[in-house]
Formats: C-alpha cells, sequence, structure tokens
C-alpha cells in the first residue's frame, strides 16, 4: 500500500486546505463590499488550492485508489491539471467572469444557468463553484479540435472523456440549455458536489484500506464526508443568475447563492416513480 504515513501527512493538509476555503467562504461577503477583487481571487485561489491538495493525496495514494475509474475524481485531477499548467484561458470561475473580467454592465439582461449535481445526504453545499461547462469541453474532448485539449493522454482521451461525460450525465445541462435556450458560454457547472463526491469517495476508500486519520482537520472531515456528505452524479438541481439592475448595483457581496433562482432539477420524473 506504500507508505501509509505519506498518506496520512497527505490527508492532514488536504483537510487543512479545506478548511482554509471554508474560512474563505465565510469572509467572502464583508470582503467583497470592500475589495470585490480581493475576495474573488481569495476565494478562487483557496478552492485552487483544495484541487492541489487533492492531486497531492492522489500522488501518494494511487496504489490504494484508482482515481481515473471514477467521473468525480477523474474530473478533479484533470481540472487540477489545467490550471497547474495555465497554458489556456479556461476554466475562470462565474465570480471572475461577471465582476473582474469586464464592466458588469455589458452583461445587463443576461442570464446564467447553472446545474449543480442534486445532493442526497446531508444539506447542499452552502459555496459554489462554478466554472464554463464549455471549458470542460474544450479541454478534454478532442471531437471539439480545441486549441485548448489537453496534450497528453491523446491516445485513449475520447473514450476516457465519453465515459466521464455520460457519468455525470452532462447532456443532461445541454438538453435543459436547448431547451430553455442558454446559449453555451452561459452555462455554467458547479464543482462543489463534484469535489464532495469525490472527496467521499476516495476517504471511505482509504478509511476501508486502513490509512489512519490523525488531527482535528482530517478526524472532522472523515466523518462528515464518509457519513453525510452523499451526491447523485446523474441528476440535477438548476438555477438561474440574472444580471438585472439591481444585481449589478448590490454588487458580489450579494453572492450567487442569494441571488438564483430555482429553473428547475432532472429528478422529479425519478421521484415520481418512486
Amino acid at each position: 500500500m506504500g507508505n501509509v504515513t505519506i498518506i496520512t501527512n497527505a490527508i492532514g493538509r488536504f483537510a487543512n486546505a479545506m478548511r482554509l476555503y471554508g474560512e474563505a467562504f465565510i469572509r467572502y461577503r464583508g470582503l467583497a463590499a470592500i475589495d470585490r477583487e480581493e475576495a474573488i481571487h481569495n476565494l478562487d485561489r483557496a478552492f485552487e488550492q483544495n484541487l492541489e491538495s487533492f492531486h497531492t493525496l492522489y500522488d501518494v495514494s494511487q496504489g490504494v485508489f484508482d482515481f481515473h475509474a471514477h467521473p468525480d475524481t477523474s474530473l478533479l485531477i484533470a481540472i487540477r491539471n489545467a490550471l497547474h499548467h495555465r497554458d489556456h484561458p479556461l476554466f475562470h470561475s462565474l465570480l471572475q467572469t461577471i465582476w473582474l473580467d469586464g464592466e458588469p454592465e455589458r452583461l445587463l439582461g443576461a442570464e446564467y444557468l447553472m446545474a449543480r449535481h442534486r445532493t442526497t445526504g446531508g444539506n447542499p453545499p452552502p459555496m459554489m463553484h462554478l466554472i464554463k461547462l464549455e471549458d470542460i469541453y474544450s479541454r478534454l474532448d478532442p471531437r471539439r479540435e480545441s486549441v485548448h485539449i489537453n496534450p497528453m493522454g491523446k491516445g485513449n482521451a475520447l473514450s476516457r472523456f465519453i465515459t466521464l461525460e455520460n457519468g455525470l450525465a452532462f447532456e443532461r445541462v445541454w438538453a435543459k440549455a436547448k431547451k430553455d435556450r442558454y446559449p453555451t458560454k452561459q452555462v455554467y457547472l458547479d464543482l462543489l458536489p463534484i469535489f464532495n463526491s469525490a472527496v467521499s469517495r476516495v476517504f471511505a476508500a482509504l478509511d476501508t484500506a486502513g490509512v489512519p486519520f490523525q488531527g482535528f482537520d482530517a478526524n472532522a472531515y472523515k466523518s462528515t464526508f464518509i457519513d453525510e456528505l452523499k451526491t447523485d452524479l446523474q441528476h440535477f438541481d438548476f438555477f438561474g443568475l440574472r444580471m438585472h439592475a439591481l444585481q449589478i448595483e448590490l454588487g458580489p457581496k450579494f453572492t450567487i447563492q442569494e441571488a438564483s433562482i430555482r429553473r428547475g432539477c432532472t429528478y422529479e420524473k425519478v421521484m415520481e416513480d418512486e
């Protein structure tokens, strides 16, 4: 199984990164009222540090768990690698797109579709990290012939992406966008439920393998992710964010979570059948 102590230390660092991200989220609203750029960058960089620490855990525990065999863990590794190499303009958060990449008034009247996988255990995550769904295709789907495609692993890139696409039910998001006439560039995916699902899967596997979780952060997140956070990767809740005058006036301190409007889900029929 490799050096268990190394894996345990990686779990501890990862848990600490998750705590720091939570603290950045708590501070976000107050800071956004004073300095929107710092608030957004702090939150986005904290999430990216989560991905970096997750990748470190991947590096040292591949002998225990196959990260590429599951769509949630595989996607996190792919996005971390893309952000690490920075050879493209992809994966800006929706916060940055709206508030930092130009004057928000340019977006007046636009509405964004936001898809987040259904949470079935515990409460949905209070925070969102929203990336353009099209960016995932531009980086990972060789059918798009994008100039930003991942240059590594071209031999099995298509089969791997199709497995990921099906495993995360992306076609249901595209169907919703087409039905409600959202432009492709305004369709966003929330990574937090996918992140929670991936961490739950990895923590459960490491716990079953007998890897000890040491320290307050590691043990607190162990129980949360293994026992409470369950995600249905085949179904979505949809939300809309309309850029109206009041939203622009209030600015990013009026968070996406507060400003969004429910736009349906994909599991109503499933619940009726049950």
